[in-house]
């Protein structure tokens, strides 16, 4: 194998683990690629380059450098005369992967929490009637407990020494 191609075939596999990562972190497979793609690039990349290094169409490209560029992941960037956006991997990555996961777990909490809520509110009035079975008040019982897990791991990530752990 010449070098050139043992760079290559490395580079594939590390976008490829860093897609397998974010699809198990429930954030998408073309973020981790994306994410890993740009972090092992020397100068900014175009839209277009990105897609066509990764097989991916523009569109694709496009909303996943947006959901990137919100977590704080990625930054954009311009070159002189040209008019097309480029983009590259943030500075402090470690720093922007632990805000931008920690952000990215806040809003799924907070996502699962309205839902409970909403659920909770609805099995409230069912489950205090004379009529209501045990499996509605097997559910409403879970419910409630899930709400406080909910509540607890929300407290844990918003205390100071958790948030001083992740900083470190």
């Amino acid at each position: 194998m010449t070098q050139s191609e043992i760079t290559c075939d490395a580079r594939r596999r590390l976008i490829e683990a860093g897609g397998r990562i974010s699809q198990d972190l429930g954030m998408g497979r073309i973020l981790g690629q994306i994410l890993v793609y740009l972090y092992l690039q020397e100068q900014e990349c175009s839209l277009d380059a990105i897609g066509a290094d990764l097989g991916l169409s523009k569109a694709a490209v496009s909303i996943a450098i947006r959901q990137l560029e919100n977590l704080g992941l990625v930054r954009r960037a311009w070159k002189k005369g040209d008019r097309k956006n480029y983009y590259r991997s943030a500075e402090n990555i470690a720093a922007a992967l632990q805000q931008g996961l920690m952000a990215f777990i806040r809003q799924k909490m907070q996502t699962v929490g309205t839902e409970l809520d909403h659920v909770n509110e609805m099995l409230d009035a069912a489950a205090v009637r004379p009529d209501a079975d045990a499996d509605l008040k097997f559910l409403h019982g879970r419910v409630k407990r899930a709400k406080t897990l909910r509540d607890r791991a929300g407290k844990v990530i918003d205390s100071p020494i958790f948030r001083f752990f992740v900083k470190s």
